[in-house]
């Protein structure tokens, strides 16, 4: 489901990080931008995930955003043609 480069990862290998939420600058502008997009928004789940993941808790809100719709009926019309 992913492609291309992503600016969320380069940043966090660059920092030396395992995920945004050991950032301090968290959530910067490109967490922001990514949270306001209409079809890859999610209302807040991923930066609550985030926090969950940095305080330790592995529980993990699901995103249920457009985008991620999208790509489960991708696969199940690929699971389809089987």
């Amino acid at each position: 489901m992913f492609w291309g480069k992503c600016d969320k990862a380069i940043c966090c290998i660059e920092k030396e990080l395992e995920h945004c939420g050991e950032c301090s600058d968290m959530p910067c502008q490109k967490l922001r931008d990514l949270f306001d997009d209409p079809e890859h928004g999610d209302h807040g789940a991923r930066l609550r995930n985030l926090k969950n993941w940095k305080d330790g808790i592995c529980t993990y809100e699901k995103l249920g955003n457009t985008a991620q719709e999208k790509a489960k009926n991708l696969k199940a019309i690929d699971n389809t043609n089987d």
